[in-house]
């Protein structure tokens, strides 16, 4: 009896104290691929509830790409033009960053400064960031509100 208890004792100790080494693996092979922009929103940094504007991508904007590799290389190509004459007007590529216990999440793309982002979801279908730079006071009262930008396959 003292030999399973003691049994008992070391599996639950062991599988407690477990971390999953394959959780970043995981995410950033769900985060691969290409992305794009759905919505863009900016709410109140006081109540970080109610939404001070809402932006969708216009025609060519919606062609914009935001692309991810499980080797931390990024790039984002961008369009533009009117109607449904859309034209390739740039490529941006860079390194990123991901710590999957604070969900952050950094893009250095060449020439350019670092900018962060909190992960707030991360799904096969779905990633939605916070923007942790650039903050500014959208409804003047006092407080930098928040910016989210959500993108889908």
């Amino acid at each position: 009896m003292k030999k399973q208890l003691l049994l008992f004792a070391f599996s639950a100790l062991a599988l407690t104290s477990c971390k999953d080494d394959n959780i970043e693996a995981y995410e950033l092979e769900m985060m691969s691929g290409d992305w794009k922009m759905v919505k863009r929103e900016t709410i109140s940094g006081k109540d970080n509830k109610t939404v001070l504007s809402t932006e969708t991508p216009s025609d060519c904007e919606a062609k914009n790409l935001l692309h991810f590799r499980s080797d931390y290389y990024t790039s984002y190509t961008y369009y533009s033009g009117t109607g449904t004459d859309c034209q390739m007007t740039g490529k941006t590529e860079g390194k990123y960053t991901y710590n999957e216990e604070s969900k952050l999440l950094s893009i250095k793309n060449d020439d350019d400064t670092e900018r962060w982002h909190r992960v707030e979801i991360l799904t096969s279908q779905d990633l939605k960031l916070a923007q942790l730079f650039g903050a500014y006071d959208q409804n003047n009262d006092g407080t930098d509100d928040l910016i989210y930008i959500t993108y889908k396959r």
